[in-house]
């Protein structure tokens, strides 16, 4: 049965096949050149409709810290058929202890998001958490992550690229963490209750970071391995004087492995403590003054030498003088800014005792060296 379409379909060959040897068989036949017919058109097997399937990420990533395990990856935008993605169902993370998974075993689902209108990467992420029973103190265990992004049928690609991370146990974060400035920095101190090593491939260390108030910037402020002393200091002298500054310390787990870079799983962080860095503290005391008058028959004076301060913030010193039983009276009208001064205005047949300071960019001012006498001839 050919069916009225069918018939409808070989009418039209038909008149085409007529048309086109009506209108080409004269200059053909003048020519001498045999006639030969073909169809007008030739009609393809037909196109299957998209699946819509989006394709699968292959740049997931996953970081833990604590029981935390945050998955980031970008949403795709197109499909498998390399079209661009109309609409997207949600996407299903897929967790296993196997090294690598075959099929999916949901843990929990991203809930859809609208398709970008724009060529602009979208970053997707995913919080999911390592509990108790899924922590292992092997410390070549690994636990399996991948993402299944559904279409908006329910169906998928497959599975992204996959990811592992280390489920050995996590330390909490260290206890009475606190903060204090000293002339030397910020001095930071907890206690250590990192236990003794279970093997000799884990070992632990306490990591300590600051930012500065009002920027998200995290700054290693410094790290110490656990040890076994009861009380750990940490002192960070790169601050800048006159700023508030946040701190924080984890406990991180250290796996060594043979022939491989080490694995290192940061615990929970302390709750941050802030500081404000004000510097009232002087810089040393000079050391090292030696006084020496003018010889005889030379204009009067005496002068002054001593050992350089090392303070990074020194600006300069002040030089003291006095007499016998009176007070020490300053005699330098600008701040020094090298350890040496002349005193002219010494007089003949006197004697006198110096002393020296130093002072810092914030005007503190360190206590007098010892001091040294000289008379004057």
């Amino acid at each position: 049965m050919w069916g009225r379409d069918n018939e409808a379909g070989r009418a039209s060959l038909v008149v085409c096949f007529v048309r086109m040897r009506h209108s080409a068989s004269t200059l053909l036949l003048a020519l001498g050149v045999p006639l030969m017919f073909t169809a007008c058109a030739t009609i393809g097997p037909p196109q299957p409709p998209s699946l819509e399937l989006p394709k699968p990420p292959t740049d997931l990533r996953a970081v833990r810290k604590g029981d935390r395990v945050v998955l980031t990856w970008t949403a795709p935008s197109v499909t498998t058929d390399r079209q661009r993605a109309r609409s997207v169902g949600p996407t299903r993370i897929c967790r296993g202890l196997e090294p690598t998974l075959t099929l999916c075993t949901p843990v929990g689902e991203a809930a859809a998001q609208p398709v970008a209108a724009s060529a602009q990467k979208v970053s997707r992420t995913y919080t999911d958490s390592l509990g108790g029973p899924l922590q292992s103190d092997d410390p070549s265990s690994f636990v399996t992550y991948a993402i299944e992004v559904l279409n908006a049928g329910g169906r998928s690609a497959g599975l992204s690229n996959q990811v592992r991370v280390s489920p050995v146990r996590t330390l909490p974060p260290p206890r009475e963490f606190a903060a204090r400035v000293t002339g030397q920095g910020v001095v930071l101190t907890w206690a250590n209750d990192a236990p003794p090593a279970g093997s000799a491939s884990v070992h632990y260390l306490y990591r300590v970071y600051r930012r500065q108030e009002g920027n998200t910037e995290q700054i290693l402020a410094g790290q110490i391995a656990a040890g076994s002393e009861p009380i750990l200091t940490l002192t960070d002298s790169s601050i800048e004087w006159e700023k508030t500054y946040e701190y924080r310390a984890e406990t991180v787990t250290v796996i060594a492995r043979e022939n491989k870079p080490e694995v290192q799983v940061e615990g929970d962080d302390t709750p941050e403590i802030k500081v404000f860095a004000d510097d009232v503290f002087p810089p040393a005391v000079p050391a090292g003054l030696q006084a020496v008058s003018s010889g005889p028959g030379q204009r009067t004076f005496v002068d002054l030498v001593w050992a350089p301060v090392s303070d990074v913030d020194l600006d300069g010193y002040n030089v003291y003088r006095r007499e016998e039983g009176a007070a020490p009276v300053k005699v330098n009208v600008a701040l020094l800014k090298t350890p040496a001064y002349r005193d002219e205005s010494v007089v003949s047949g006197k004697s006198y005792l110096y002393s020296v300071s130093a002072i810092d960019v914030r005007g503190n001012e360190s206590a007098r060296s010892e001091e040294a006498g000289e008379t004057v001839p």
